[in-house]
């Protein structure tokens, strides 16, 4: 991201953001209620309504700026949703074959699945059902993995991952993402609240985002200073 501007209903809510995430890397994105974490993703993935009027998303090399969001997705950008959305009649499986880049076998695509929710606890009996059709909001969230873990892309934003999972949950999320920037070389762009997303993820960067703005970048021991002092000193 290079000077990244983007505003919603006409509105500006970013105001020149520069961040630069290199594969296997987890950076996380931190900052009070209204900072634009969630725009910021939106922006990212190109949701209708958030709009860049100013600055570059590039992808190695590509630039995505002007992409709708599923061209965005081939390219090889992942978003798992704060709020992960019901598709009643559609399977998950159906979801991800679809999916899956036209150089990647379709045939592994339930295997897959099987090992995928294994790795973090997600119950076998929900891989058959319409995409998070009666799932508990926790549930929702293991489900954004499986299917992280099922397509691999190259890059991740997690909006608020850790809402809604209990502690447990958070913990196997936590590894899964972890060992994928080892696996195959993920990187992350992790947006929270709080620094409980911490005690398992292995952050390599901890950027602060108050009021559209990056106001402060440093290393894990950022996220400590935060949970004893808030975001006060950072406000506008």
């Amino acid at each position: 991201m290079r000077n990244l501007h983007a505003s919603v209903a006409g509105r500006e809510v970013l105001h020149g953001v520069d961040l630069e995430v290199r594969s296997g890397e987890v950076h996380i994105v931190m900052g009070p209620n209204g900072s634009g974490k969630s725009t910021l993703a939106h922006a990212l993935m190109g949701r209708p309504g958030t709009t860049v009027t100013e600055g570059s998303i590039t992808l190695d090399g590509v630039e995505l700026v002007g992409m709708p969001s599923w061209q965005r997705a081939r390219a090889g950008l992942f978003l798992a949703l704060q709020q992960p959305i019901e598709v009643p009649g559609v399977s998950l499986e159906e979801v991800l074959t679809e999916a899956q880049p036209e150089d990647h076998s379709r045939v592994s695509v339930a295997e897959r699945l099987r090992e995928e929710a294994a790795a973090i606890g997600f119950d076998e009996r929900f891989l058959s059902r319409a995409l998070n059709v009666d799932l508990s909001g926790g549930e929702r969230k293991r489900n954004e993995m499986v299917q992280l873990g099922v397509l691999r892309p190259p890059f991740c934003v997690l909006d608020e991952i850790d809402s809604g999972l209990d502690v447990d949950a958070l913990g196997s999320v936590a590894r899964r993402i972890e060992s994928a920037t080892v696996q195959w070389g993920l990187g992350v762009v992790a947006i929270t609240h709080f620094s409980r997303l911490l005690v398992e993820l292995r952050a390599d960067t901890i950027h602060v985002l108050s009021a559209g703005r990056i106001v402060a970048t440093g290393g894990p021991e950022l996220a400590q200073e935060l949970e004893t002092t808030g975001y006060a000193g950072y406000a506008r």
